[in-house]
């Protein structure tokens, strides 16, 4: 099943990486913004339609509010 409006594991690295006193306003604002859609699309997706990628990436990033059984 594929993940719509997920953020892919590196894509989520590559943001965290770069500290934000080195990125533009811009770069800071895009990076919240998906963030915030990233946990919204994770709480709306049932856990047993999530690939094993993004149940990991949201165990890891503690973004794994929707804990029904997978």
């Amino acid at each position: 099943m594929s993940d719509t409006g997920r953020q892919s594991l590196t894509d989520k690295a590559t943001s965290a990486i770069k500290p934000d006193s080195e990125k533009t306003y811009l770069e800071q604002a895009t990076d919240y913004v998906k963030g915030t859609l990233d946990s919204v699309a994770s709480a709306v997706q049932p856990q047993q339609e999530k690939s094993t990628t993004q149940k990991v990436g949201d165990a890891l990033t503690g973004d794994n509010t929707n804990r029904d059984a997978a």
